[in-house]
């Protein structure tokens, strides 16, 4: 059966280790990339309808105000359907300990009874948080396997590490 990598990630002003830059391709989505040379498995992004803003201090306000209310943000498009897929890696950045709303979306939108879920994430310091619980309580019957935390600072030298836990689900 085929794998699908689906992630959320955002370009813009980021934060890197205390300092903010602007970037024109996410962490998660240079990690994604990585892994889809690595794994030949699809790319899907979770793109929100209306995007969190691309100034840092307004994303990180909407994006707290999202989870705080327990928002589920409308997606542009969703695949047409995961039944041709066993595995699907799901990327994206901590934020506030868990992924960003729009993921939540995604993951309430299909059934993923008998799927394997491989999440992985980029962070600056917070890791994978409590994400892999969070993805176990919002897709039951799925088996969540245990996650990747890649430093957002270092992804564009995060082959190896990817290239390892891919291969040891």
């Amino acid at each position: 059966m085929a794998e699908l990598i689906a992630y959320f990630s955002r370009a813009g002003e980021n934060y890197f280790s205390g300092a903010l830059r602007t970037v024109a391709e996410g962490n998660t989505q240079i990690a994604a990339r990585m892994l889809q040379q690595i794994t030949g498995a699809g790319l899907f992004q979770i793109d929100p309808l209306i995007p969190y803003s691309e100034d840092y201090n307004e994303c990180i306000a909407q994006a707290q105000d999202d989870q705080r209310r327990g928002a589920r943000p409308e997606l542009k498009e969703y695949p047409a359907s995961l039944d041709g897929y066993d595995t699907i890696y799901l990327g994206y950045p901590n934020y506030w300990g868990t992924m960003p709303m729009p993921v939540f979306t995604f993951l309430e939108h299909f059934d993923w009874q008998g799927k394997t879920i491989r999440p992985f994430c980029t962070h600056e310091g917070s890791g994978l948080g409590h994400s892999e619980a969070d993805i176990r309580r919002l897709c039951p019957g799925a088996i969540v396997t245990k996650g990747l935390a890649l430093h957002g600072t270092g992804v564009n030298g995060a082959e190896k590490a990817l290239e390892q836990w891919a291969k040891n689900p």
